[in-house]
């Protein structure tokens, strides 16, 4: 992948605007927005991030603001999942 670099940021970028409050078990995804009201997402346990939903507003987000393709979309999903699902697993175990 030829651009890597820049995908690492948009990487750092979206975990950085993700954010998470344990107490609540809450998480704010800067790109789940199914009404400009409702960002939060319930944490049930960690694979509840890989949703269709989740995938699919993801996806649009990455194209919008990045402009990236679908290949670049699946390998910043995949990064991103995991260190969201490494921070919720390590919190809550």
């Amino acid at each position: 992948m030829e651009n890597k670099r820049y995908l690492d940021k948009v990487i750092e970028h979206i975990v950085r605007d993700t954010k998470i409050d344990y107490k609540k078990h809450l998480i704010n995804y800067p790109f789940y927005s199914i009404s400009p009201n409702i960002r939060f997402e319930r944490i049930i346990y960690s694979s509840s991030i890989d949703t269709f939903a989740m995938i699919t507003n993801f996806s649009k987000y990455c194209k919008d603001i990045y402009g990236l393709t679908d290949k670049e979309i699946k390998y910043v999903w995949e990064e991103y999942k995991s260190i969201i699902e490494g921070k919720i697993n390590k919190r809550n175990g």
